[in-house]
């Protein structure tokens, strides 16, 4: 009996012992005073005695903690430039746990006398240098933050590497601090070494004969190296769409006399895309698209594509082949024939054209120059008063276009310019003399959260002695889903005699749109547009839309459902849905 009791009472000490510390262990909360923001930031995760708000801590840990906090808080300060603060404090426990209080007195901010940067020409006199040491932070005059120092001396490191001084070492770099005057000088200086330059560059894994990739380089051999070349040619050689992987790399390690050989590594994509899909437009309703692209066709990296609509209202057929000839301008000429079968409440028209034009980068703009052939039948209006034609015109056109944004998906901030100037003149291939302009804008811009506001225009003008030889395409129309909402596709525009709408020579239309967003993925809009197809500025007569619509970025893009109603418009009543699936820009 005895050695059971003496177990139970070995085993109730050992609980007891194991207890104890809970009697007399508690957790820690810990205030500052005195300062705000950054700099209290700074002292809170500095301080020791704060990763103990979340755990049990003795008298003795909690005690020998809070005598290290204030030397603790006042280096956690310098960094900032006050190098004088003053710290006191309290410590207190009750029912609760531990209460530890720090009061800090900053005093004033280390002022930047002198700043000293060396550096050796030429390296000093690159622009990109010498606008990293223009940029320098802190300035002689304002506060020291050791921060904006580092990630200053960052910059110009960064700096010279990407003008080609890989060799760049950085010698001196201190700051000497008199806390008695609260003063501070800055002294950075480096060895900036020899420039290197671009070496003979290979290619290894591509698809192409030898030499067709070179023309992507937007360098040459012996020019002086910049790592933002070696960026310019892997976005290149990435949105040429011939490469599932691209990896631009310089081989340092087997520079010669500052030579340094660049090795490009890539992989082919897939050489054959297939595309479909279903939509859904008020303006041509339901249909299926379908397509094939072929990435490249050949070793000298040709592509062909075929793409083809069939709508309600709307039939299309496109076979397109291009030549890139890479290089500064990105330039490439392509071919293509397509057919168009639209029939609409105000037109109907079937068309066939072929196009040759060459494209290319141009002062940021896609630039694009070209002959069009067009031709084939149309009507507009239906009935005995209908408007038939049958035109085949031959013309030029020039178009510039720019677009950016923020992201494809969900533009928070972007816009989109396009301007395009056509013409024929009556003879060869052509029944009819016209000149033609037109242009497109848009702008996106989010604020104050899930806000947007978007802002969207369209003009044209045209000049002929010969309307009635254009066809549908080349005539000017207003309203539908990107016009006037509130209004059917093409129902605004002059009118023939018999009251049937039969398009103008001229378009002015404008929209205003804002956006709220009660989730990621939904949002209601309101909107309101205006303008009018018209033959003269006399026939001017504003056409308002205004109304309401949802928003819904699905899986596959952004989905816009309107409700819109015509304003002051004695002869349109009622409301019109429309419906658009598709991209921002």
């Amino acid at each position: 009996m005895r050695r059971p009791l003496r177990r139970l009472g070995s085993l109730l000490l050992a609980l007891t012992l194991l207890a104890a510390p809970a009697a007399w262990a508690a957790r820690v909360t810990v205030s500052v005073d005195g300062i705000d923001g950054a700099l209290k930031d700074a002292v809170l995760a500095s301080i020791e005695i704060r990763q103990y708000a979340a755990r049990d801590v003795t008298e003795a840990q909690v005690r020998r903690l809070y005598q290290r906090a204030p030397e603790q808080a006042r280096r956690a300060l310098e960094p900032h430039g006050y190098y004088n603060a003053q710290v006191r404090g309290e410590l207190r426990r009750d029912d609760a746990g531990w209460h530890a209080t720090l009061h800090v007195v900053p005093g004033e901010p280390v002022e930047v006398t002198a700043l000293e940067i060396a550096l050796e020409a030429p390296a000093a006199k690159l622009r990109e240098v010498g606008q990293a040491i223009r940029q320098f932070q802190p300035k002689v005059g304002q506060p020291l933050d050791q921060a904006a120092y580092e990630k200053s001396k960052s910059a110009i490191g960064a700096a010279l590497t990407e003008t080609g001084f890989l060799d760049a070492r950085l010698t001196v770099h201190r700051i000497e601090v008199s806390r008695r005057d609260n003063r501070a000088t800055i002294r950075l200086a480096w060895e900036p070494g020899r420039r290197y330059r671009f070496g003979a560059t290979e290619f290894h894994g591509a698809q192409f004969r030898r030499g067709f990739l070179d023309r992507y380089l937007p360098w040459k051999a012996g020019d002086d190296f910049a790592l933002s070349k070696l960026l310019a040619l892997q976005r290149r050689l990435t949105d040429a769409d011939y490469f599932a992987y691209v990896d631009v790399e310089p081989d340092v390690e087997h520079a010669v006399d500052g030579v340094v050989p660049i090795k490009v590594g890539v992989a082919p994509a897939k050489r054959t895309v297939y595309s479909a899909g279903i939509f859904v437009g008020t303006d041509t309703g339901p249909g299926v698209r379908a397509g094939i692209q072929r990435r490249w066709i050949n070793d000298r990296g040709h592509k062909f594509g075929v793409d083809t609509l069939i709508a309600q209202r709307l039939k299309t057929a496109a076979v397109t082949y291009g030549i890139p000839y890479p290089g500064p301008n990105d330039r490439s000429f392509n071919f293509g024939a397509n057919f168009r079968d639209e029939n609409t409440a105000t037109t109907r028209s079937r068309t066939f054209g072929l196009v040759a034009n060459e494209t290319r980068q141009w002062r940021g703009f896609t630039r694009t120059v070209g002959v069009h052939l067009l031709t084939g039948d149309f009507t507009i209006g239906s009935g005995p008063a209908a408007e038939r034609g049958n035109t085949t015109l031959l013309y030029p056109q020039v178009s510039l276009s720019r677009k950016q944004g923020d992201d494809p998906l969900f533009v928070r901030h972007g816009w989109a310019f396009t301007v395009a100037a056509r013409g024929a003149s009556a003879g060869l291939l052509s029944q009819a003399d016209f000149g033609q302009i037109v242009a497109d804008a848009k702008w996106i811009r989010a604020f104050k959260g899930r806000n947007r506001l978007i802002l969207r225009g369209s003009a044209g003008v045209t000049w002929t002695d010969a309307f009635d030889k254009l066809p549908p395409e080349l005539r000017f129309f207003a309203g539908g889903d990107r016009s006037i909402r509130g209004y059917g596709y093409q129902t605004i525009g002059p009118k023939n005699d018999a009251g049937l709408v039969i398009g103008g020579k001229n378009l002015a239309v404008a929209s205003a749109e804002v956006e709220h967003y009660f989730t990621r993925n939904w949002g209601m809009a309101a909107f309101v547009d205006a303008g009018d197809a018209f033959t003269s500025t006399a026939d001017f007569r504003l056409k308002t839309g205004v109304g309401l619509g949802v928003r819904w970025r699905s899986p596959v893009g952004m989905v816009r459902v309107d409700l819109g109603t015509p304003v002051r418009d004695s002869q349109r009543h009622g409301v019109e849905l429309h419906i658009v699936i598709g991209p921002d820009l």
